[in-house]
């Protein structure tokens, strides 16, 4: 089995880290405000589970889940990421993340700023476009004609095989958007983001079962913000 390391342990940190842990993997969680915040969490997930410090969680996890606010993105420690997989859900909001001009020029996207960061590490943007509870209500197992799909966007083909076993153990089929620049066309407010996974007029809605061909669909109809 495989150690997760995670770097934040928000929703979807902790999200992920059930899903791992229910199929067999250790996790090593972090936090910002220390790993003693995190005691509650560890005590829940049981025996599977650990906190550490950012650096900690690097170094211990096989595959690494970066899930912080896009802000705080220089701070994800590159010694110990270096030939890792890194798996990158961060999203940009400029009311909370403060204007970056390369990213509302648009010449480039999140997580190409994460792998230009982590020159060395294998980064692959998931995660970023569905709603935590959605993530943990959605799972199916291999084969369950109900099972979702989620993107997948990077530049190493060996690191997508990897993050494509891991969704397999947490209950999900992984879509190949290709390259890390193709991971626009489900960023914020595109048609594939978080509502894609509900239905329902009132946020967060209903979960409902995301397919390839709807999926595609939806990557399809994406836009650039400055043609919205």
């Amino acid at each position: 089995m495989t150690t997760i390391g995670l770097i934040g342990s928000g929703h979807i940190g902790s999200t992920v880290a059930r899903l791992a842990v229910d199929t067999g993997h250790d996790v090593v969680l972090s936090h910002s405000r220390g790993p003693e915040t995190l005691a509650d969490l560890v005590e829940e997930l049981g025996p599977r589970a650990r906190a550490a410090t950012a650096a900690d969680a690097a170094a211990a996890g096989d595959i690494v889940v970066v899930t912080i606010p896009l802000k705080a993105y220089r701070e994800v420690p590159v010694e110990p990421l270096r030939g890792k997989v890194v798996i990158d859900t961060n999203n940009y909001y400029p009311q909370r993340d403060g204007h970056i001009a390369e990213l509302d020029d648009e010449s480039t996207t999140v997580s190409e700023l994460l792998q230009a960061h982590l020159p060395e590490s294998h980064v692959v943007k998931a995660l970023n476009n569905i709603y935590f509870d959605h993530l943990a209500t959605l799972k199916r197992p291999a084969g369950d004609p109900e099972r979702s799909v989620l993107a997948i966007a990077g530049d190493d083909e060996e690191a997508k095989k990897q993050v494509t076993a891991l969704f397999d153990d947490l209950g999900y089929d992984a879509y190949d958007v290709g390259p890390l620049a193709e991971g626009w066309r489900y960023q914020r407010d595109t048609a594939a983001y978080a509502g894609l996974y509900a239905t329902g007029d009132e946020w967060p809605g209903t979960p409902r079962q995301v397919t390839p061909e709807l999926l595609k669909e939806k990557l399809d109809a994406a836009v650039r913000y400055a043609d919205q």
